[in-house]
């Protein structure tokens, strides 16, 4: 392993990623169907865009962090005028799909129809067309990563697996690498926060966490990510984080992290193309390698 002070530039002991899901009610909508026309219930996820983006901007803007937002194509389309603040505010907008559709229903060809409208739309809208996709929900069919690679796409983070960035195998040596920045899902909001009584969500309803206890769980896996060297993606949702007693949360996360000045606090953008420049593969042995050919698209005649 590369010595934690050699890993990151400047001599930084570890990366920390804040990545935002701006999805409004299309995710909820793909989760949990029964949604459609409860006004009421759909409310609760349309929060982000009536409120928590501006107070998610606003925290982000009083620590001068740059972040990565990744947005629905029709999510876009019907809050352009945001989307387009999000971007001039400095931070890095992603491909979440044209509708936050789960991906494990679509076929490889619906899939990249998907990821190919949003890519036109967010570039209309955005002025640049994006360069990081997130599943939002499911896993990608064999072949779909040559289509990011194809569209520009240089990172992704949809997948797990791993505590540090690697790529995505690539289909010839002329392809540019994918990089994967992988999640942890005690590195997230939803699943301490998302609640809603009928239709149920959770099903079994026992949720909404201590918000002591989650920062105390956040501020823990910063210390281990911390010791180890590692890369700590956040990944945060407007109508979630952006409430106004959870916004604390994150301001008093944000307060701990930059206390250190031996952390890169950045978008997947810079560690994605920081991780390209120092790396030409993946360590060997690799579980994204040893199973790369069931990753690759199916053999015709």
């Amino acid at each position: 392993m590369t010595p934690e002070t050699q890993r990151w530039p400047a001599g930084k002991r570890m990366a920390v990623v804040l990545t935002v899901d701006f999805f409004d009610a299309a995710g909820i909508l793909t989760q949990e169907p029964r949604m459609a026309g409860r006004e009421k219930s759909l409310s609760v996820w349309q929060y982000g865009a009536k409120r928590g983006v501006d107070r998610l901007l606003g925290v982000l803007d009083e620590f001068g962090v740059s972040s990565s937002w990744f947005v629905p194509g029709a999510v876009a389309l019907e809050h352009r005028a945001l989307v387009q603040r999000i971007a001039a505010a400095g931070h890095e907008i992603g491909n979440a799909s044209f509708c936050c559709e789960n991906f494990d229903a679509l076929d490889l060809a619906r899939q990249r129809d998907s990821f190919l409208q949003a890519q036109s739309t967010l570039a209309d809208i955005t002025g640049a067309a994006p360069l990081a996709f997130r599943s939002p929900f499911g896993n990608w069919a064999p072949g779909f990563a040559e289509t990011l690679r194809a569209a520009g796409i240089a990172w992704s983070s949809s997948w797990r697996g791993d505590d540090l960035p690697y790529f995505h195998p690539p289909a010839g040596a002329a392809d540019a690498p994918l990089v994967e920045l992988p999640l942890h899902y005690e590195l997230e909001d939803e699943p301490y926060f998302s609640f809603n009584l009928f239709p149920p969500i959770p099903v079994g309803q026992p949720r909404i966490a201590s918000y002591r206890e989650v920062l105390a769980n956040w501020q823990q896996d910063f210390a281990g990510f911390r010791r180890f060297g590692l890369c700590l993606p956040l990944r945060l949702h407007p109508e979630i984080i952006g409430t106004a007693g959870r916004i604390d949360l994150l301001r008093e996360f944000l307060a701990g992290v930059l206390a250190h000045d031996d952390v890169w606090l950045t978008t997947g953008r810079d560690v994605a193309a920081w991780w390209r420049s120092q790396h030409s593969g993946n360590a060997p042995g690799h579980p994204v390698d040893v199973f790369a050919p069931l990753h690759q698209p199916p053999i015709t005649a």
